[in-house]
């Protein structure tokens, strides 16, 4: 018997790994002879960085960047060093954590520490990075990122404008001739999973900035910078990309890295699947494990377990999923791939209790030795 264990992250709780290192165990408890690849498994949002570091024996950087709201941060990021690759995640520099309840403005907040933190890797040697935009505090079309790169935005009277989605509105002039030129050697593939546009009723402004802060006056006020930033950028770069979807992702940061470098915007987990080479995994397999800290109706809707379980169908797996706990529309994901899906709670206990790493570690194997019993006792 081949199994694969590819199981998301329980926040809070275990990473992917320790996650998969568990059920294998509770195959090995039932199979002594099975084969059984434990395979880390992220979405491209959060615990995308560890996974892949975690995955590929990649290595973390840490660099002092600039905060959304101007403000020294220290950041991790991962590298892959004989892919000469990194992996990022915008919300380690300019994420919405970082922001407290009542500064959240995105007027005033930038991306700008993305961008140092770009730049940080390519002294390193990187050329092919790999960005999850989710869960950002800003609302500056990239332009934060793109100035900490070497571009130029530059107001009326030449000189560069400041932080925040407000200054969109003063660009009138942009150059790109000061950008870094390693930037021309590198590929970025940016895990974005929406499809909004950059402006208008489903645009970065209005569907994203109220929980960024925005009041209703903000966002019609940030929607017209975006589209005034748009024009200028159609104007110097010669490029149009604001109604291309994904373009209003992260507060128009999927505009910015479309408009001005070298990327592709697809879904985080094809992005991860691939860069950790999932198909070779699967390949050959009977079984996948798969899960996530709380399987429920969102990850019917596109998350890990559900683009690993696609994955594996296509190979013709019979699909497990392992959860920390399920809700009611849980059977949602039955009709994604996942065959079957167990909570791996096994008795009343507080959340503390059921989010113990090593409580965690326990469910796990001993959920996925029984149902491994089961499958031995029809075999």
């Amino acid at each position: 018997m081949k199994v694969v264990a590819a199981i998301d992250s329980y926040k809070g709780s275990v990473s992917s790994q320790e996650a998969g290192e568990a059920a294998k165990k509770g195959v090995l408890n039932v199979y002594k002879d099975a084969e059984v690849k434990v395979m880390t498994l992220a979405d491209g949002g959060e615990g995308t960085v560890e996974a892949l570091v975690d995955g590929m024996n990649g290595e973390y950087e840490k660099t002092e960047v600039t905060g959304p709201l101007g403000e020294r941060v220290e950041s991790t990021y991962g590298i892959i060093p004989q892919k000469s690759l990194a992996v990022i995640e915008m919300a380690a520099a300019a994420g919405l954590p970082l922001v407290p309840m009542e500064k959240r403005n995105p007027l005033l907040t930038t991306s700008y520490g993305v961008g140092e933190m770009i730049k940080h890797a390519m002294a390193k040697g990187c050329r092919k990075f790999i960005i999850g935009i989710g869960g950002s505090a800003t609302n500056d079309g990239g332009v934060g990122m793109l100035q900490a790169l070497g571009f130029s935005f530059k107001d009326k009277n030449g000189e560069e404008v400041g932080f925040g989605g407000e200054k969109l509105m003063d660009i009138e002039i942009i150059d790109p001739s000061g950008a870094d030129p390693i930037l021309k050697e590198c590929e970025f593939n940016i895990a974005c999973d929406v499809n909004n546009p950059l402006c208008g009723n489903v645009g970065a402004s209005a569907i994203y900035g109220p929980q960024k802060g925005a009041t209703p006056e903000m966002i019609e006020f940030l929607d017209r910078a975006l589209g005034k930033f748009a024009a200028a950028t159609k104007k110097y770069m010669g490029n149009d990309f604001a109604d291309y979807p994904g373009s209003g992702a992260a507060g128009g940061m999927g505009f910015g890295f479309l408009s001005y470098l070298n990327v592709s915007l697809r879904p985080g987990i094809e992005i991860v699947l691939d860069t950790l080479d999932m198909d070779s995994a699967l390949e050959g397999a009977d079984i996948l494990i798969t899960g996530e800290g709380r399987i429920d109706r969102q990850t019917a809707m596109g998350k890990a377990p559900a683009g690993a379980a696609a994955r594996a169908k296509k190979y013709g797996l019979k699909v497990i999923g392992v959860a920390g706990c399920t809700t009611d529309d849980a059977y949602l994901c039955n009709d994604k791939g996942i065959d079957a899906i167990f909570d791996v709670t096994d008795r009343a206990m507080t959340i503390e209790e059921a989010m113990d790493k090593e409580n965690t570690r326990k469910n796990i194997e001993k959920t996925v030795t029984q149902i491994f019993r089961l499958i031995k006792t029809f075999s």
